[in-house]
């Protein structure tokens, strides 16, 4: 047997990326996936690459930054697959950089919105949902600046390191009915958005901010996701896992 045979899994902000390469894996290990986004034409082609390679996932029109979106997206995956089991909160953005005393203050917002509150209406539906369903695993998408500061990203910073904390609390009160939830801290991945916003000398000088020299991929990061979320990591709950190639050791 695959690993999620038999498993329904709701990934969000799952229509490119991070987040679409973590879709593909679990599909392709047994699962059947609801892959949510913002932009609905982006989830539909993942979706399509799934049931293309034989796989079962369904797309969904999903603005984190609303509650009503996050109740209707796990209401979706129960009345598609049955029930749910699985969940990644993978949705989020970034803002401009600014200093503090400059900070935007909608920016303040909008990012917050979606990468901390976003999370939280997540899991307030997730989480009940997936104890209906007997058990499951939760991991939610931080980054490696949920441990560490970056000058000018107050926002994103702030709201990824709350986001461990909210994990933690999640993990004290649903392990013990069979959820567990852990978060995964990308270090800084190899996307076209990143290589197209960079210099070529900042683009190196990235790299070598990490120990590995180079930066992560979206498989790398889909590998510890995926482990988080099987029976393998059956007393695992309520930590935070790095995956930035020595970013952080500095």
């Amino acid at each position: 047997m695959a690993r999620f045979d038999n498993k329904t899994a709701l990934v969000t902000g799952g229509g490119s990326g991070i987040g679409a390469a973590i879709a593909r894996e679990l599909a392709a290990e047994g699962a059947s996936v609801v892959v949510t986004d913002i932009n609905l034409e982006a989830a539909t082609a993942v979706v399509e690459q799934i049931t293309s390679a034989g796989g079962t996932a369904a797309p969904f029109a999903q603005n984190t930054a609303k509650w009503e979106d996050s109740e209707a997206a796990v209401r979706f995956a129960q009345e598609m697959y049955g029930a749910l089991h699985l969940a990644v909160n993978n949705a989020g953005i970034g803002a401009a950089p600014q200093n503090i005393g400059d900070y935007d203050i909608a920016a303040w917002d909008r990012v917050r919105s979606v990468d901390l509150d976003g999370v939280f209406y997540g899991l307030r539906f997730q989480l009940p949902a997936i104890v209906e369903a007997g058990g499951g695993a939760v991991v939610n998408m931080a980054s490696v600046l949920g441990s560490v500061g970056i000058a000018q990203n107050a926002a994103y910073v702030a709201s990824k390191h709350a986001l461990v904390g909210l994990t933690k609390v999640a993990a004290l009160e649903y392990t013990a009915k069979g959820v567990r939830t852990n978060a995964v801290g990308p270090g800084f991945i190899d996307t076209p958005l990143v290589r197209s916003s960079l210099s070529p000398e900042a683009l190196t000088h990235l790299e070598n901010e990490h120990a590995a020299g180079r930066l992560g991929t979206d498989a790398e990061v889909a590998a510890l996701t995926l482990f988080l979320l099987s029976d393998a990591a059956s007393f695992i709950s309520g930590s935070y896992h790095l995956v930035d190639g020595g970013y952080s050791a500095h």
